[in-house]
């Protein structure tokens, strides 16, 4: 359904997308998840036909978006961030202009409106103006007019940033539900909403792809990965850090506040097991145990580090791109991990 092959795109002498290749098909739901300046806008105004790239390829619905713009814009859906819209308009206004825009007829348009509605559920407030709405609702009408004309590909830009945790549950299970027959590909730098809703990550920063997988597989990537952590209190800490230092699959153990202690396995093992008989055998009651599904801020810390070659070029001055350091915004993270006492580590049981 989208396919894009070795895209580049220049700014002068920055190359802010530098030979990025990727397809998405029915039924994905896509994190295009990078850091601010990674090039992820770059690429979607690339991706819906506003921007026309430097070299490279891409396809959506069958139609060549670089050759035909505007053809391929009538099977693009599109959020932007912020759901901008014309806030002294009601929600049916609004929605009818979009319409009228796209060309649609008085009839089609009516009909659009309908079902967008119940869609996303904004029957209640149709009538009113867009700037009484609550941010939730902003969002829904940013929905509606990006569905109105029942496209193939839906492109969402932060679609719950700025919302609180009902509100970015409700636009989730919409999301959810939209993807089972469309294409979803939502731009984000926050990793908690890839991991809520995408089943595809695609990672890229100064521009390049990092990482192509599953949440899963990235999360895998964490030292922190089936990592178990301990709160032993009222335990000699650095003896008990030694002895589990000796068991057969641990790499390392490390004390990361008072009284508790990580156990980092090697990579691929699952040294849960190891602990629990060592715990055992010693006769020790933790008062807590967690395995860690990884951590995906250091994940993504070293993944969008700038490279030796992103940093300093062949000529000694600095290289095209913009890296993750001093100043960058830092991801947002929902860290999770399994309780002994509650288990909520996604397909695990300890």
């Amino acid at each position: 359904m989208i396919k894009i092959e070795a895209l580049v795109k220049y700014f002068g002498a920055l190359k802010a997308v530098d030979g990025l290749a990727f397809e998405v098909n029915p039924g994905d739901v896509l994190g295009f998840l990078g850091p601010n300046g990674a090039g992820k806008s770059t690429t979607m105004k690339m991706l819906t036909g506003y921007l026309h790239p430097d070299s490279g390829y891409i396809n959506v619905a069958g139609v060549d978006v670089v050759q035909e713009p505007a053809l391929a814009q009538q099977h693009i859906g599109y959020l932007p961030e912020g759901a901008p819209a014309y806030g002294d308009m009601t929600v049916e206004a609004f929605l009818r202009f979009i319409g009228e825009a796209r060309g649609m007829s008085a009839i089609a348009c009516e009909s659009a409106i309908k079902r967008v509605s119940e869609q996303v559920e904004l029957h209640s407030v149709l009538a009113r103006p867009i700037d009484n709405l609550s941010k939730g609702f902003r969002r829904r009408v940013g929905l509606a007019q990006a569905l109105l004309h029942d496209p193939q590909v839906l492109i969402l830009d932060e679609p719950t940033d700025g919302l609180d945790p009902n509100q970015k549950r409700h636009v989730r299970e919409l999301i959810a539900g939209l993807a089972q027959d469309k294409v979803v590909i939502i731009s984000t730098h926050i990793l908690e909403e890839v991991m809520a809703v995408c089943n595809r990550v695609l990672l890229i920063a100064q521009g390049r792809c990092r990482f192509e997988g599953s949440p899963a597989e990235l999360e895998a990537l964490s030292p922190h990965h089936q990592a178990v952590s301990l709160h032993l209190p009222d335990r000699d800490i650095a003896a008990d850090q030694a002895q589990l230092k000796t068991l057969p699959d641990v790499a390392d153990v490390v004390c990361e506040q008072a009284q508790w202690l990580t156990v980092l396995p090697r990579a691929g093992a699952f040294v849960y097991p190891q602990v629990d008989q060592w715990l055992r055998e010693q006769q020790i009651t933790p008062q807590s145990v967690r395995v860690e599904s990884g951590r995906l801020d250091e994940v993504f810390t070293t993944l969008t580090r700038p490279a030796a070659d992103d940093v300093t070029g062949d000529d000694g001055q600095n290289g095209g791109g913009s890296g993750v350091g001093e100043g960058s915004d830092q991801p947002d993270i929902d860290q999770k991990g399994i309780d002994k006492k509650g288990i909520d580590k996604k397909g695990a049981s300890v």
